[in-house]
């Protein structure tokens, strides 16, 4: 199992006491390895335009990073007890936007057989026209521009690290969701066409999926922001979070209507802001790929191929952090993978109150997935292509049909994929 870590793909670290990963290997039987991968400027900076030959791939050194690290491990994985042809890579937030891109990227094909993907998306990418302009803001706060870009490469560290922080605030200022400077770049070399659509042609459909969310994936967004002089009502910020995921603003009463039904209840503007984040940069994503690879695993059944298999679920165990406003917040699912819900670093969300079966329950999932391809009888997990099933992670976990299901209806008739 190859863990990689998120942090909006500028912050974090495989040192993190989170992510020690010596109990769950102990617990299932597995060899865990963490990797650490260039961020920020230095794994996503735009440069090909500016910097010409050598650079084409500047904007995807996170990601090659990631590649070296799995051909590492197929090299030498088999000394340190480790399968090369049983690779599990499993990450959360940035970590696993990673592996939604690297489904969709040639260049992996056969380094890992299996993925988890806790809270990502196949869709956390540019086009290098908006990579540009972000590569312009950061030479901006680097006191440099076009003409000058070539003194990026002998700036110290920590210039370019004070740059990539105003950076981070200019955007983060102009944002009512998660703020998010770097990201890969398509229509380049290593990533030549968007993962989403890559997937959807049967790039690495033989590979095994898990993929789900925490219900309230943006409350730290809603909490943690503070309000300042001018921001606009809750539907206006709502309407301005669902109009980045490509819905127009006339449709966001819809949404609004979505949600009511899916609630039984009026959400308050909070809930509402919260949800469209939550649904916007994660869930509806997660969907839109579990509904590619469902299609591609059909067409590599009918061209007498041996598609991988697709499980989601969705995690609503709910913090009782600051009074339960949290919920199932951004990344709480971490400690019950990595079974450290009784850790320093787990405190502030579990505050002692993780139901420890949960906890057994995923990790043990996460292992048997990564051993054998499926979570495991324990649970009662179903694929999801044929129903949609999706695992209820709470206290009693509980296997659903398409929870949440109006909101995935109007994200379809809003913003339908592609025919195939």
């Amino acid at each position: 199992m190859v863990w990689i870590h998120g942090g909006a793909y500028l912050l974090g670290a495989n040192s993190d006491g989170m992510y020690d990963g010596a109990r769950l290997a102990a617990a299932a039987g597995v060899v865990l390895v963490s990797i650490n991968y260039r961020l920020g400027a230095l794994g996503f900076l735009h440069l090909a335009d500016l910097l010409g030959p050598g650079y084409e791939d500047s904007s995807n050194l996170a990601l090659l990073d990631q590649l070296e690290a799995l051909r590492w491990i197929r090299r030498n994985i088999g000394a340190f007890g480790g399968d090369p042809h049983n690779v599990t890579v499993f990450g959360e937030s940035a970590g696993a936007a990673a592996i939604g891109t690297l489904l969709g990227m040639p260049a992996s094909e056969g380094l890992f057989h299996r993925t988890i993907m806790q809270s990502g998306t196949a869709e956390r990418y540019r086009r290098p026209e908006d990579s540009a302009r972000m590569t312009a803001l950061f030479l901006e706060s680097c006191g440099l521009d076009s003409r000058s870009a070539g003194e990026l490469l002998t700036l110290p560290v920590e210039r370019l690290l004070k740059a990539q922080a105003a950076l981070e605030r200019r955007v983060a200022a102009e944002s009512f969701a998660v703020p998010l400077p770097f990201q890969p770049t398509v229509g380049t070399p290593s990533l030549p066409v968007a993962p989403l659509d890559s997937v959807r042609s049967g790039t690495n459909a033989g590979v095994d999926l898990l993929i789900g969310t925490n219900l309230n994936e943006g409350s730290f967004a809603v909490e943690m922001r503070p309000d300042t002089p001018g921001d606009p009502d809750y539907p206006d910020r709502t309407a301005a979070v669902l109009a980045g995921a490509g819905i127009p603003p006339a449709q966001a009463p819809g949404y609004t209507a979505a949600l009511s039904e899916a609630m039984s209840q009026e959400p308050s503007g909070k809930e509402l802001l919260e949800a469209a984040i939550a649904d916007s940069m994660y869930r509806q994503p997660s969907n839109r790929l579990l509904a590619a690879r469902c299609g591609a695993a059909t067409d590599a059944a009918r061209a007498g191929g041996t598609p991988g298999r697709n499980f989601a679920y969705l995690f609503t165990w709910r913090s009782p952090a600051m009074g339960g406003k949290l919920g199932a917040c951004h990344a709480l699912d971490i400690p019950f993978v990595f079974r450290h819900l009784d850790a320093p670093e787990a405190a502030f969300l579990t505050r002692g109150r993780a139901p420890q079966s949960l906890g057994d329950a995923m990790s043990g999932a996460w292992a048997y997935f990564a051993h054998v391809g499926t979570p495991g009888p324990a649970l009662g997990w179903r694929e999801y292509c044929q129903e949609r099933n999706t695992m209820v992670l709470d206290d009693g976990p509980r296997l659903e049909a398409d929870p949440r299901r109006e909101i995935r209806e109007f994200f379809e008739a809003v913003r339908p994929l592609p025919a195939r």
